[in-house]
């Protein structure tokens, strides 16, 4: 389809269709396979709509991880420190297992001989996960459950930290969910809540 016969799209509407347009792509063709031509294409927008915002396909994909990765909001908030690290844990999970995950894995081997795009790859996917758990933490300190000085971008990268050290050690699409959970649930266990905990 031309895309100049559709509406004009812009701002946040273009690029939500951009980076469905583009995790869609990747999907099908694999991130190897994956252009700038076939995302645009897909989106029912210009080529140079696409080099206007990312220079490469690698860019365009971080922010297409970013933008449907899991934040705060949209987990559930059980009251529990304990069911509310359980219930964060398993969507990083689920989000490392699906297309999401494949196309993070290759995008960071693709940056990794970029020490600019590693920098800023820490910047903007490690930053906004460690958010994502230190805004857990501040909800269950709110309720008593978590002591003051746990409030900290360290504390908080701990379990996602372990959940990454797992999953680049393992092949996620082979391992079974039930095993995955018991991770889970060890991290959690073991380590989350008992360095967290208020006393």
């Amino acid at each position: 389809m031309d895309h100049r016969k559709g509406p004009r799209r812009r701002g946040d509407e273009l690029n939500q269709a951009i980076f469905t347009a583009a995790l869609a792509e990747m999907t099908e063709v694999g991130y190897q396979r994956l252009t700038m031509e076939r995302i645009a294409e897909r989106a029912r927008t210009s080529k140079a709509s696409l080099y206007r915002r990312w220079p490469g396909r690698a860019e365009l994909m971080m922010d297409a991880v970013l933008h449907a990765f899991p934040t705060v909001d949209d987990l559930p908030d059980t009251g529990v420190l304990r069911d509310d690290l359980l219930a964060a844990l398993r969507a990083m999970a689920a989000a490392l297992r699906s297309p999401l995950g494949v196309a993070l894995r290759s995008v960071i081997a693709e940056i990794n001989a970029d020490g600019e795009a590693v920098r800023r790859h820490h910047e903007r996917f490690i930053e906004r996960r460690n958010k994502l758990m230190l805004d857990l933490l501040r909800r269950a300190a709110a309720r008593g459950e978590v002591r003051p000085g746990a409030l900290t971008p360290r504390v908080a990268s701990v379990g996602p930290a372990l959940m990454r050290d797992h999953f680049l050690g393992q092949l996620p699409h082979l391992e079974d969910e039930a095993a995955i959970d018991k991770t889970i649930i060890e991290i959690v266990d073991e380590v989350v809540v008992p360095l967290v905990r208020a006393t």
